[in-house]
């Protein structure tokens, strides 16, 4: 019975015994501020899988094996949390890995009007699957991927807007890029 049938007196569906959520994204780089869902998606769900949006369209900073490599390396030190990468449809992906949650974060008002329309047709592709929406931590919601490789690209710091490790990465991709320049 899907959610729109059901009666306000009909019980609702068990929780199920193991909640793996899925927290999706470019992470083209990652933030500290997906690294901030990331660590309270993980008290939340006993099983948190990071998933790569794999995008042939857009041109990212750096590839899916090289994003999968710097998640790989921050949240290690989380026991519950995987790492993984989809394309095609999100709520395929979920069920795949019988995800009953997709987490998403948010920032801004934008974000909200964004999300809720995915959200919804999430909802629409499969209404067994929950969409949980999360609060940026206010030291984090300004931050972007986009925003960090246009401040970086220009030559601005980026400490504390991503981990150390990432931003060594990003040092070492900008120099690479200087040589073949050159």
């Amino acid at each position: 019975m899907s959610t729109s049938s059901r009666k306000r007196t009909d019980p609702l569906p068990r929780k199920p015994p193991n909640v793996v959520a899925i927290y999706p994204g470019s992470f083209d780089p990652i933030t500290n501020g997906h690294l901030d869902l990331i660590q309270r998606g993980s008290r939340m769900f006993d099983t948190l899988i990071v998933s790569i949006l794999r995008h042939d369209t857009k041109e990212p900073l750096f590839s899916v094996e090289e994003r999968i490599a710097m998640l790989l390396e921050v949240v290690h030190v989380y026991p519950n949390v995987e790492v993984d990468s989809f394309g095609g449809l999100l709520v395929d992906h979920a069920t795949a890995h019988s995800a009953t949650v997709l987490l998403r974060g948010i920032r801004a008002i934008s974000d909200y009007e964004y999300e809720l329309q995915m959200a919804l047709m999430n909802r629409r592709l499969r209404p067994d699957i929950e969409t949980v929406f999360m609060m940026a931590n206010e030291a984090y919601s300004f931050i972007s991927s986009r925003l960090v490789k246009e401040v970086f690209g220009l030559g601005g710091s980026i400490s504390g807007l991503v981990p150390p490790s990432v931003e060594v990465r990003m040092r070492q991709r900008l120099s690479r890029s200087i040589l073949k320049g050159a």
